[in-house]
């Protein structure tokens, strides 16, 4: 991971600061995506310049920032997160990157904010409550257009998830089931990436 990391582009002071700032005062930092997962989130954005994305967990804002840079002009990203506690770290760092007019932070639990928004999306990002993966993705399939993209976080779940791991938590268990439920979900081309903590890429070829 470390080769991997500097063999890629590095983070601008931006995110260099936030990713800084998220370590020295929350809690679980490693709930940040960071450089690596940050700059792919970047890139995936940036190839299919969407118009409109939905992220589901904003945290400190890390990954909204990346992904808002692959808008296409005048696009919007709406962000989603339960815990209003980080919801001026957000803000400030969307505005210190010059993308606070393209990203609405929503606080509220995101399976009663998704069903409010009126948008069609071209690409998702889901990163938050792991045991409710399955109705994450749900309510954000009806509103994605055909051809559109959702990229899932955490799909491996440090290994717990794999046939021979005999973990039965309640979040583990989520995201196998998830798993299971996406393989087997004919609407969706989907690739399992091993980066990082796993990410899941999964297109709407059907309704």
């Amino acid at each position: 991971m470390d080769y991997a990391v500097a063999y890629s582009s590095p983070d601008d002071s931006v995110l260099h600061q936030l990713y800084r700032e998220t370590h020295l005062t929350t809690v679980y930092p490693r709930m940040l995506s960071g450089p690596l997962q940050g700059r792919f989130l970047q890139f995936i954005s940036q190839m299919i310049r969407p118009s409109r994305i939905l992220e589901i967990g904003t945290f400190t804002g890390y990954s909204a920032i990346c992904l808002a840079r692959g808008l296409a002009k005048g696009g919007i990203l709406h962000t989603i997160d339960i815990n209003d506690e980080l919801a001026e770290m957000a803000l400030r760092y969307f505005k210190l990157a010059l993308l606070d007019d393209a990203i609405v932070l929503h606080n509220g639990d995101a399976l009663n904010v998704i069903p409010s928004l009126d948008e069609v999306f071209d690409l998702a990002f889901i990163d938050g409550d792991k045991e409710q993966y399955i109705q994450y993705l749900e309510l954000v399939f009806p509103k994605l257009r055909t051809g559109g993209f959702v990229l899932v976080d955490n799909v491996l779940w440090s290994g717990k998830v794999l046939p021979d791991n005999r973990d039965t938590d309640p979040e583990t268990l989520r995201i196998r089931e998830f798993n299971n439920f996406v393989v087997k979900d004919s609407r969706l081309e989907k690739m399992l990436l091993p980066l990082r903590d796993g990410i899941y890429i999964l297109r709407k070829v059907s309704d």
